[in-house]
């Protein structure tokens, strides 16, 4: 969805097809896969025989989604040409609300707060929100497998061994459960209530509903998902500490980080000083704001990716959402520091420095 974003601003008909692929893919239950096998790729782990998801759409996937970022930038490539986009906005908009709908069903808590039931689900692998629901799994039995990730990158980025044990564990889960949604729900090993998916869900429902009301569709569902997820967003705010984080729910506590994903509550259009004066401090503690988990942390690691690196393609989601909250300042100045970033460190990656 992001490439297609990044194709609407020079070529529209790719942007569409680069959705259309992405959701060539979807299964039968409404799950957008985040990963579709087209092709055997030695070099990929885990590839398709790993995740064991063979029959169950119609191209061979992973068995896990992440975050439904989808229908906003539809949308941003739908208004670009309304009448020319407009036959494919028809076809799409049934598949995307089944995608919705299949999160609501079988992903809320609750309270109505978005489950994140695989670290890699919410794209922020090795994130400290994730440290006391992982710590809860004793990943025996995965046997002997071959990273691909520290292959290209720096190790000492990347999560831990411990850490992919558990993640593998996960996926071999999923695998011996056939990748059913009421098995997988029963007695998750692996279950955080997390900002990241709540919010961009609740952000993407809006635009969901927006745009099926332009095509005289009934909105009315939608909008009901929004109520849910609006009151689901509140339980995620720390009664101690005032910030959006998440809840390990096989303890129900906050988790007390302050990441990257607590800033996203613009970008689902809720507006909240406490994490204005979160946003003041990351300015004020970075030359490169925001990164992935606050400085003042002790789990702080500047050089790991979720740990402390700040990644451009969440500021633009936290830009998008203060412009159109109004804060256009501070929309701007996170645009010209990250623009620096990359001017001083390369397109490629994005680190606090």
């Amino acid at each position: 969805a992001f490439a297609a974003w990044g194709f609407a601003t020079f070529d529209v008909e790719r942007a569409w097809q680069e959705v259309e692929t992405l959701f060539s893919g979807q299964w039968p239950n409404g799950m957008v896969p985040h990963i579709l096998f087209h092709k055997d790729d030695p070099g990929y782990f885990p590839g398709p025989d790993v995740w064991g998801t063979e029959g169950i759409g119609p191209v061979r996937s992973s068995g896990i989604t992440q975050p439904a970022v989808a229908a906003t930038f539809i949308r941003a490539i739908w208004e670009r040409d309304k009448a020319a986009g407009e036959a494919r906005l028809r076809d799409l908009l049934p598949r995307i609300k089944a995608w919705h709908r299949w999160y609501m069903n079988w992903r809320t808590t609750e309270d109505d707060a978005i489950i994140v039931s695989h670290p890699w689900e919410a794209g922020r692998d090795n994130c400290a929100d994730w440290d006391t629901a992982m710590a809860m799994i004793e990943p025996s039995g995965v046997g002997d497998y071959t990273r691909r990730d520290t292959s290209h990158v720096d190790p000492s980025m990347r999560p831990t061994k411990a850490d992919y044990d558990r993640y593998i564990w996960l996926v071999q889960r999923g695998k011996r459960l056939k990748w059913d949604d009421a098995e997988m729900a029963e007695d998750r090993p692996f279950a955080v209530a997390d900002p990241t998916l709540t919010f961009i869900l609740l952000r993407a429902n809006r635009d969901l509903a927006r745009m099926a009301e332009d095509l005289g569709e009934d909105r009315a569902e939608i909008d009901g998902w929004s109520a849910r997820l609006e009151r689901g967003a509140e339980t995620l705010r720390n009664p101690e500490t005032g910030v959006f984080d998440a809840v390990n729910l096989r303890t129900g506590e906050h988790t007390g980080h302050v990441t990257s994903a607590s800033f996203l509550c613009w970008y689902a259009r809720l507006d909240d000083p406490r994490m204005g004066e979160e946003l003041s401090e990351s300015f004020a503690s970075c030359k490169y704001p925001i990164p992935s988990l606050v400085v003042s942390s002790p789990e702080y690691v500047g050089m790991r990716y979720w740990r402390g690196a700040t990644w451009a393609i969440l500021i633009a989601l936290f830009g998008i959402g203060l412009k159109d909250m109004g804060q256009e300042a501070e929309a701007a100045k996170l645009r010209v520091l990250t623009r620096d970033l990359i001017a001083e460190h390369g397109f490629a990656f994005f680190l606090y420095t």
